[in-house]
């Protein structure tokens, strides 16, 4: 007594290729999607050396970062302190709590020099650096 039909069996299995089949045509939304590098919020214009992490001089004063402090490459890449010491980086940066350099983004000297132009004391000024800032991040990808 034979109980599976072969032609049932085939039509099953050129349905459950056909699905299959699909799912690769139709990728799901998310994987199309571009991941956007965002301006970063209250952040100060600065020059920073590592010179022994956690050991660091920004704009010339001695500082230190913080436990877990990140410091971001033009890629939004995390840059390890020990691969940068003794270079000059042009920075923008944000301070945790205790008042320790906690995030850094590097930018290109040339994005330094535009900024610096804008970072007035003024509430236009800071209007115009974070305009600026904006226009910078949004430029990268």
């Amino acid at each position: 007594m034979n109980r599976c039909n072969e032609t049932m069996a085939r039509l099953l299995l050129v349905a459950c290729a056909a699905v299959a089949g699909l799912a690769f045509a139709f990728p799901p939304a998310a994987s199309a999607q571009v991941i956007r590098r965002e301006a970063p919020k209250d952040v100060v214009l600065g020059r920073l050396v590592v010179t022994q992490p956690p050991i660091v001089t920004m704009d010339g004063k001695p500082d230190r970062l913080s436990p877990g402090s990140r410091i971001r490459d033009l890629n939004n890449m995390l840059v390890l302190s020990g691969s940068i010491v003794g270079k000059e980086l042009p920075v923008v940066y944000r301070r945790d709590g205790a008042g320790l350099v906690h995030e850094a983004w590097v930018l290109t000297e040339e994005e330094y020099g535009k900024l610096g132009g804008a970072s007035g004391g003024s509430p236009e000024g800071h209007k115009r650096f974070a305009e600026l800032l904006a226009i910078i991040f949004g430029a990268r990808r």
